[in-house]
């Protein structure tokens, strides 16, 4: 044998033992099988281990050897792609050429974000020390004995500037035995007061936190006739805040909502409230209540709202426990910054966008889909993980919303739904790009889990062409059909399912009793399609979009199926609350928190108008968030 092609097939499988050096048994069982002792055969036996194995390495998210999907350090010449998978993508086709909706062109850039400004080793450790010895002096105060009053205040405190996470514990023994005392507390210590701030800011901590707590809470505050009382701005902002954490059933909550809702306006339009602080807190809630905020935008305005230099009611007055806020923020956004130029630098290297024009390339709006939904550094993992994922969840959105044909979509969808490496050869060249990176991307735990549970990609692409066929179609479905298929189309079961899995609690038995989609999932996925659709709709005059679907079953104006599309989201809202506190472990805890900050993200990014879409849009809270650190 020339040893020039020894040489070089010594070198393939050296590549493959360290790519994938769990399957090299396997790959010699197979390879020895074979007269054919050369590089070429040995990756055709690597690619028939890996169509059985199906995973990819989550390190190596894409290789030359298995299509040339980064991009050239050479300026003048493009590396070609493997004769493994046969692609031909580096070729400027006509595919390539076809036109497609204009979208906005990526506001950041690698060459920005690598800019971004991180703390020293130095100054990294200064902080850490500091924040160790303000947490110590925190979690003192939190367990000394204390009016109840004030142990609630401190622990809304806590939640708000975001670091309630460092006291987990010690936050959930002060409610547990406030909850274990609850009846002897109203009785005793609320009786004789009308303070409705109290009251509310009890059932918003207990309920918020998982325990359970019911709106008669709230029966004294109204007289004979059914009508709140007439109570002071706090309590009725309170009182307002809780009545979002309400579930099915609970008429009072309701009530409250709209009591407050209309009262609070009033004041504010009329110029009633002259307090700052008071107004500044009134218009923030009456823009979004708190259980529907995106939490760590919402701690940066907390902590620049307690910071403000005009002292009144409304500012806080514990120096200790803002600094510790400040240090903390800084600290976790410095934690971003590293995680979002290494996502940077794989995104740039991919070079997708650069060889796929058409689909929207929006790095930064999907690394703080993730911050939303897991903010704590712990979860950095998911944060990697999830970030890939929304990268090609937007590419295939575009592909089978924009730029495919109906017969490429359903080849695209097959191989998706076969997984098999081998299948790219029948695909148009710009979906053979596609494939690959979503095939080499997907994280090996949770893809493992999604295999063994029947849960994939598939999913997604198949309720992807379904809507595809009924606008080719020009097919208005049922309701029914609609909502069945927009749970899964708007991909929240891919974001929860690798929630699920990346998660640093996840344990052997929680894998085991996966559910295919749990109810919890599917609500907080219906949300997300739902506030898409209600910005989508007013640009779009698709005949499948969920408003004509009720227009036409339900015979009512457009502006009717807007509001009925609202009580849905509200529906769900109400679901997830009444779950909430039904969970075994810390881990089904922090899945349904993940689930409810999902939706909570969704409310930021399609409130109004498309802010993912249209990312300038999200400059400012970018900025705030990922980028300009809170001045100490």
């Amino acid at each position: 044998m020339d040893m020039f092609k020894v040489f070089h097939t010594v070198n393939v499988f050296i590549y493959i033992k360290h790519v994938h050096g769990r399957f090299l048994s396997a790959l010699y069982r197979e390879f020895s099988k074979s007269n054919r002792f050369n590089a070429s055969s040995l990756l055709e036996h690597y690619t028939l281990i890996m169509s059985r194995y199906l995973v990819a390495p989550s390190y190596i998210p894409f290789h030359p050897k298995l299509c040339a999907l980064r991009r050239s350090t050479n300026t003048t010449t493009e590396k070609p792609c493997s004769p493994l998978i046969h692609c031909t993508a580096d070729m400027q086709s006509p595919a390539l050429r076809r036109s497609s909706t204009h979208y906005q062109p990526n506001s950041w850039s690698n060459d920005y974000i690598q800019s971004l400004i991180v703390n020293s080793p130095v100054e990294e450790k200064d902080q850490t020390t500091r924040i160790v010895l303000l947490k110590e002096r925190i979690r003192e105060v939190i367990c000394e004995q204390k009016e109840v009053e004030e142990q609630l205040r401190l622990i809304d405190h806590l939640q708000q500037l975001g670091v309630a996470y460092h006291f987990k514990d010690d936050i959930k023994d002060a409610l547990t035995s406030i909850h274990g005392s609850l009846e002897d507390i109203i009785s005793l210590q609320l009786k004789d007061t009308d303070d409705v701030h109290v009251t509310a800011l009890l059932f918003r901590l207990l309920r918020q936190n998982g325990f359970s707590i019911t709106d008669d809470i709230f029966k004294r505050f109204k007289d004979e006739n059914g009508q709140f009382f007439e109570v002071s701005v706090e309590g009725m902002l309170s009182l307002h805040e809780a009545a979002f954490y309400g579930k099915e059933g609970e008429v009072i909550l309701q009530e409250a909502m709209d009591f407050t809702t209309q009262k609070l306006r009033n004041l504010l339009s009329q110029g009633s409230i002259t307090e700052p602080g008071l107004k500044q807190k009134v218009a923030h809630a009456l823009e979004l209540p708190m259980n529907w905020r995106l939490e760590r935008l919402h701690t940066r305005w907390f902590i620049q709202f307690c910071s403000q230099s005009k002292i009144d009611k409304c500012s806080m007055n514990n120096p200790v426990l803002l600094e510790f806020a400040k240090l903390d923020f800084n600290r976790v956004q410095n934690t971003y910054k590293k995680e979002l130029s290494k996502l940077s630098r794989w995104w740039s290297d991919l070079g997708l966008a650069e060889r796929l024009p058409f689909f929207r390339d929006r790095l930064m709006a999907n690394y703080l889909w993730t911050v939303g939904c897991a903010f704590e550094p712990e979860y950095w993992s998911f944060r990697e993980t999830e970030a890939q994922a929304n990268c090609f969840i937007a590419l295939l959105d575009d592909v089978y919303d924009v730029y495919g044909n109906l017969e490429e979509l359903e080849i695209f969808t097959d191989a998706i739904e076969r997984w098999d490496v081998n299948a790219v050869d029948k695909l148009p060249d710009y979906m053979k790009l596609c494939f690959m990176a979503v095939f080499n991307t997907t994280n090996e735990a949770a893809y493992e889990v999604v295999k063994e549970k029947g849960l994939n990609w598939s999913d997604l692409c198949k309720a992807f062409l379904l809507e595809a066929k009924w606008s080719h179609e020009k097919y208005t479905p049922t309701v029914e059909e609609y909502l069945e298929n927009g749970w899964i189309s708007g991909s929240g079961h891919i974001f929860l399912t690798h929630a699920y899995c990346m998660s640093p609690y996840l344990t052997k038995s929680d894998l085991e009793n996966f559910s295919t989609y749990t109810q919890f999932l599917q609500w907080s996925s219906m949300n997300f399609r739902l506030y898409n659709d209600l910005v989508e709709t007013e640009k779009s005059d698709d005949c499948s979009a969920i408003q004509y679907c009720l227009m036409q079953e339900k015979d009512v104006s457009e502006r009717v199926a807007r509001e009925m599309i609202k009580e849905m989201i509200m529906g769900n809202w109400r679901a997830m609350n009444g779950d909430r506190m039904n969970y075994t472990n810390l881990f089904e805890e922090n899945f349904k928190i993940c689930a409810i900050n999902f939706d909570r993200t969704a409310q930021f990014f399609y409130r109004d108008t498309d802010r993912y879409s249209e990312d300038g849009e999200i400059k400012d809270s970018v900025t705030s968030l990922l980028v300009e650190p809170i001045e100490l």
